[in-house]
């Protein structure tokens, strides 16, 4: 008899146990269900929150485009130029070099229009001059240093970056950090540009400045 009362009330247990197990299995189908028409609403509605682009801390507005810009480290790892949402250049795509890694875009529609490097140790001044002086107005210019970007540049160079908006080229020295975004035409002053000076007192790396990096949200070229 106790046997029969034993075995009773295991089996009641049991039921009782596949019962909430059951019940807590169909709740939780319900919440998945449910989450998956939020989301699903969310993605038809348009209401899903679009994620910031090149690593930024916010999404840029409609008529902005965002970027980032790494300078080189030393003359170890390359710099890093990305533009909405896209790494154009970069030591991993193995299309970076010494002296001014630069990126020309559309600044009306955001196309790339070209990238490259331009050699500041070993290349022919004028033929970086006559490289800069192609880039039409209206173009946004995205730069970025790497080993050193002063061997070969002149005053006729630095007017030229001046002339996109930079304020800071003209003390850029012999392997200083910098980068910068401006726009081609413009003469207007850019808020995006960062230099590391290279000084032996200071240097974190044996004769070698920080990385310098910049980055937000750059305004769509209009009416130029």
């Amino acid at each position: 008899m106790r046997d029969r009362t034993f075995l009773t009330l295991t089996a009641v247990t049991v039921l009782l146990l596949i019962f909430f197990l059951t019940a807590f299995d169909a709740r939780q189908k319900a919440q998945n269900v449910l989450r998956f028409n939020e989301i699903l609403t969310k993605f038809t509605t348009g209401t899903v929150k679009a994620a910031p682009k090149c690593i930024l801390s916010a999404v840029c507005p409609p008529d902005h485009f965002p970027f980032k810009i790494q300078s080189g480290v030393a003359n170890v790892i390359g710099p890093k130029i990305c533009f909405n949402g896209k790494n154009i250049m970069s030591h991993v795509l193995n299309n970076v070099g010494p002296g001014l890694n630069i990126v020309v875009v559309n600044g009306e529609n955001g196309v790339v229009e070209k990238f490259g490097y331009l050699n500041m140790i070993s290349g022919n001044s004028a033929d970086i001059l006559a490289y800069l002086k192609m880039i039409k107005p209206g173009m946004i210019v995205l730069v970025a240093s790497f080993d050193t970007a002063a061997t070969k540049m002149t005053d006729e160079i630095r007017q030229i970056f001046v002339e996109m908006g930079s304020t800071l080229i003209g003390s850029v020295k012999h392997r200083d950090n910098w980068v910068f975004a401006g726009r081609a035409g413009i003469k207007i002053k850019s808020f995006f540009e960062q230099r590391a000076e290279n000084d032996k007192r200071t240097n974190p790396f044996d004769g070698w400045p920080e990385m310098v990096e910049v980055g937000g949200c750059f305004p769509r070229t209009v009416g130029v």
